[in-house]
């Protein structure tokens, strides 16, 4: 469908949008028995039943929720298409940053305290969190360049072709899809632990890997991610396809014959790249659970790794490419008077 133009992306969105409904009307019951079980008192209907039925309840929070969601997707639909893309990422990316200053207050103030290691130990953190997140830039932004040379035509008096060019493997092609699906199935021993309550001996051993701190739950979690992310990556990016993108448009790699073999040299070169970026991804996964051994409080910690930092990384890099292409494209020198910044956007600079 993306290939038929533009009438094929618009089949597509309209069939995304349909499935976010059914998601949303599948997870809508399950997020609304999870609140139950967090905090009664938030629920009127079973509290105060003569005011409102239970079957009432749940039907307009349901659709209350289904309805909130399809306007988070239209307010995202349209930040992509009048902004500078990332809609739906902004917005997550907004909700995550919200929460950091009361997380800084909070660590900060905790501290402050008696035997907390005071302001130092605070100005560790800080660094320490620095650090991740030049690790994460280099996550995100290390590609593995191929090069790629175009053959020369003559069209009249002009040359066409005839240039190398270089195309970009991410080292993370997956993004911080691995750790959602990671994430996902690391839910299952705790749904099997509840249905045998009274076993000490499955207790005992799901328990492993129900506690985000424990060695095992981080082992598994960790091994996950590194499976997700070589599934995710065969999935995303496609090696028959760019080859034979690349043959019909006259490129060639120096040294390896169009067809099979570049889309096997293509393919050889993501499975090496993939595997240390799988155990980076792995490593920033875990990097909440060792920050909380450290001692940070379990609000910062969050800040240290995961899918928050990774969203928040790759989202203001994005946004920031976005940004440069269009001053580049209106021959401006970009964010920086020094001209562009370096790794940040894969576009050539106009020649003036």
């Amino acid at each position: 469908m993306q290939k038929e133009g533009e009438s094929g992306r618009k089949r597509l969105n309209q069939i995304t949008r349909f499935l976010t409904v059914l998601v949303t009307l599948g997870q809508a019951p399950g997020y609304l028995v999870n609140l139950r079980a967090q905090s009664q008192s938030a629920i009127v209907a079973y509290n105060q039943p003569d005011l409102i039925s239970p079957a009432f309840w749940w039907t307009t929070s349901i659709i209350i929720l289904i309805a909130g969601t399809l306007f988070v997707m239209w307010l995202g639909e349209r930040i992509q298409e009048k902004g500078i893309g990332n809609g739906i990422s902004i917005i997550i990316m907004i909700g995550i940053i919200a929460r950091l200053p009361f997380a800084l207050k909070d660590e900060f103030l905790a501290r402050l305290n008696q035997n907390a290691g005071g302001l130092i130990a605070f100005l560790v953190e800080i660094v320490a969190l620095f650090i991740i997140v030049v690790i994460s830039i280099m996550l995100v932004q290390g590609t593995r360049k191929i090069p790629v040379q175009f053959a020369k035509k003559i069209v009249g008096n002009k040359q066409y072709g005839g240039v190398r060019q270089y195309i970009p493997l991410k080292v993370n092609a997956a993004g911080v899809m691995p750790i959602i699906f990671a994430q996902a199935i690391m839910f299952i021993p705790a749904t099997i632990a509840q249905f045998f309550p009274e076993s000490e001996g499955m207790q005992g051993f799901f328990s492993h890997f129900t506690r985000y701190e424990s060695f095992w739950y981080n082992f598994t979690f960790a091994l996950l991610i590194i499976i997700f992310t070589y599934f995710y990556t065969a999935i995303s990016v496609n090696p028959n396809q760019m080859a034979d993108d690349m043959k019909k448009n006259g490129g060639f790699i120096p040294g390896v014959k169009p067809g099979k073999q570049t889309a096997g040299f293509i393919d050889d070169v993501m499975s090496r790249i993939t595997l240390p970026g799988s155990i980076f991804l792995a490593f920033v996964a875990i990097l909440p659970a060792i920050a909380t051994l450290g001692g940070v409080s379990t609000n910062f910690a969050q800040f240290y790794g995961g899918t928050s930092l990774l969203i928040l990384v790759g989202v203001v890099l994005d946004t920031l490419q976005q940004i440069e292409s269009h001053l580049l494209m209106r021959h401006y020198d970009g964010l920086m008077k020094s001209g562009r910044i370096k790794g940040r956007s894969s576009i050539n600079a106009p020649v003036q």
